[in-house]
């Protein structure tokens, strides 16, 4: 079976990438393809995470893309590490855990970390043989994060951690969580977050699956702290940082998660395309009906768009430019989100009966994709962003 052209890196990546990264592109997609949808579904239909692809990654290097070289990393940004997440998404592997323990937990660390957390976490995280996760949305906060309730106070050197997180990923097969909480501020009153490091089996941490229609190595959990004593080395960073620290992991979040859904509606139009060039019924493929070669060519151009947009979003957070990489990273997000949900609702259609069959794979993407239009931000909320810091119209919420 022929490869077609979407697995491969477009005019516009060759363009934008140095020969390093698209020689990244090509390695990892190799790495990917060796795996395939058939051991990734597999895992997941048996419950169980996808260790050795995982492992696999982390020794080649390409789980620590973004982090500093001094601490085991590749020393690139997190336009690496999207590119990584990308091709393992085209290639049927999309490792979830990547947006969460190296792009948000690792980039963290490595800005607002101690020299000792750095030691502690980083090497590990970079080559995949410690993981983390991230717990930030709460029951009753939702989108809202100024109203995470999850407190941490001091008790002497200590801090003491209570409070109630949902839809944390992959805590099952990680060996701590970076939380979000809320510090009181004994001048004011005000209540400010911060970010602590919570191992999984601290006393008083206890965490359950939620039962999730996706097909994903990656279980979904809710988490109940209940006064988690934690060493004053628990805590990432400044407890009166504010927002700067908590949004340096957001940012990344964004673009991985875009590079997440890119990766899922490369995978089905590739495997669409495929389909209609050799799907025959009457007299030529289904492939030159326009009413299926037009929508599938739209899904092209919307992709590559929404990729040219989420490579715009790394470059300028690799640059240090947190503003713009803000609003890119954000319509990166909507525009990589709502081109994976259309692709794959027309490579179902495009397949017919057989894309609802488990052989195809696409059945499965149905769900995932609408992953990139809910989490980590819903597209509404961007259309908030982009319309209240773009467009500069008044805040509706």
């Amino acid at each position: 079976m022929s490869a077609p052209r979407t697995t491969t890196p477009t005019v516009g990546s060759r363009l934008i990438e140095t020969p390093e990264r698209q020689a990244l592109r090509r390695a990892v997609a190799e790495l990917g393809n060796r795996y395939g949808s058939a051991y990734f579904l597999g895992k997941a239909r048996a419950g169980e995470a996808a260790d050795e692809l995982w492992a696999e990654a982390g020794k080649a290097g390409y789980l620590g893309a973004n982090l500093p070289v001094e601490y085991g990393g590749g020393g690139g940004g997190i336009t690496d590490l999207a590119i990584v997440l990308e091709e393992l998404g085209t290639a049927g592997c999309p490792l979830l855990l990547l947006v969460v323990s190296p792009a948000i937990c690792g980039t963290v660390i490595a800005r607002f970390g101690t020299e000792e957390q750095k030691r502690r976490w980083l090497p590990g995280l970079a080559d995949g043989t410690r993981r983390m996760a991230f717990g930030i949305t709460e029951p009753d906060a939702g989108s809202n994060s100024h109203r995470i309730s999850t407190v941490a106070r001091r008790d002497g050197e200590d801090w003491l951690l209570t409070g109630r997180k949902v839809f944390v990923s992959g805590i099952d097969h990680c060996d701590a969580v970076l939380f979000v909480a809320r510090t009181e501020d004994s001048r004011t009153g005000r209540l400010k977050p911060a970010l602590f490091v919570v191992p999984r089996r601290a006393p008083g941490f206890e965490y359950r699956a939620i039962p999730m229609e996706l097909v994903s190595p990656e279980k979904q959990f809710q988490v109940f702290l209940d006064d988690v004593r934690l060493p004053a080395d628990a805590l990432v960073g400044d407890e009166d940082a504010g927002l700067l620290q908590l949004f340096a992991g957001l940012n990344p979040e964004r673009i991985m998660t875009a590079a997440f859904s890119l990766g899922l509606a490369r995978q089905a139009l590739g495997k669409a395309v495929e389909y209609a060039k050799t799907r025959t019924v009457w007299s030529t493929p289904i492939g030159a009906h326009q009413g299926l070669a037009h929508p599938l060519a739209q899904c092209a151009v919307e992709i590559e768009l929404a990729r040219l947009m989420n490579q715009k979003a790394g470059l300028l957070y690799d640059d240090g430019d947190d503003p713009a990489a803000g609003e890119a990273a954000n319509m990166a997000k909507y525009a990589a989100g709502e081109a994976a949900a259309r692709t794959v609702d027309q490579a179902v259609q495009t397949l017919g009966g057989n894309g609802l069959t488990q052989e195809y794979g696409l059945a499965a993407l149905i769900a995932a994709t609408r992953v990139g239009r809910v989490a980590p931000v819903s597209r509404e909320m961007v259309l908030n962003y982009v319309a209240q810091h773009t467009l500069g119209l008044p805040k509706s919420y």
